[in-house]
């Protein structure tokens, strides 16, 4: 990185400084190199500190950088395409697709937004199946699944009472259903703490939050709440209304 004095612009002093911070992460630094402190960052570019974590929070936000547990802010790797929607309209994680890794599966009552969305009665205890998504192998995506017990009425009760193995079962079951359709929507939030820690974020990091109701005949059989790290994906919606979120180097380059 040069050390020239920013010139006085008419855009935000840290939105100019995010244009020469971009260009010195092409030019300067390889991915995975961790960045200079902020207090010899805001001495070579002569602004405040607060103008330059203005600057990183901007490019955490696209995915140019990543702030790691114990290491500093590094430059990140390019985005991974990852497909939200399956185009066929299945269940995600179904069959041969091994991206979504259940982790755990309990008893416990959803949230109450997530139980107005399956329709069930506010307290009423319903399997709640944690994941985790992999693509190349890093970490994208956490996932709470919340399925009502009518959605699954063949789960043996003498199966393991928890772990990846009763999860491996409900799933089993709930994809005996004959899926008609799904709705989703996308909001962008903070990572909270265990979601943080699965995708080896910072607790606030920007996420993409992703919440999808499967739909079945008799109504709503499942909700996903699914949490994307922000900095690895970007949303693009296809003429098929397929969701996904993707990137490759010369989009960004380009961008």
């Amino acid at each position: 990185m040069g050390t020239t004095q920013l010139e006085s612009v008419q855009e935000p002093k840290y939105w100019h400084l995010r244009t020469v911070l971009s260009e010195a992460l092409d030019s300067d630094f390889a991915v995975g190199e961790v960045l200079p402190n902020e207090r010899d960052l805001a001495a070579r570019f002569g602004v405040a500190r607060a103008t330059l974590r203005q600057a990183l929070e901007q490019l955490e936000l696209e995915g140019r950088l990543q702030r790691r547990r114990g290491v500093g802010t590094t430059v990140a790797p390019p985005r991974v395409g990852v497909a939200v929607a399956p185009a066929q309209h299945g269940w995600a994680g179904e069959g041969a697709d091994e991206a979504w890794q259940p982790l755990e599966c309990t008893m416990a009552t959803a949230p109450s937004a997530v139980a107005v969305l399956l329709g069930t009665p506010a307290g009423e205890l319903v399997h709640v199946v944690r994941r985790i998504r992999l693509a190349h192998g890093q970490a994208v995506a956490a996932e709470f699944l919340y399925i009502p017990t009518g959605s699954v009425p063949e789960l043996s009760a003498i199966e393991a009472p928890s772990g990846p193995v009763r999860a491996r079962s409900v799933l089993r079951e709930l994809h005996r259903l004959g899926l008609e359709g799904q709705d989703r929507s996308v909001e962008l939030g903070s990572a909270r703490a265990d979601d943080a820690k699965e995708l080896d974020r910072l607790p606030g990091a920007p996420v993409l939050v992703v919440t999808t109701r499967y739909l079945v005949a008799a109504g709503t059989a499942a909700v996903s709440v699914a949490t994307y790290r922000a900095d690895t994906c970007r949303l693009t919606f296809g003429d098929s209304g397929a969701l996904e979120i993707s990137h490759d180097e010369q989009e960004r380059k380009a961008s």
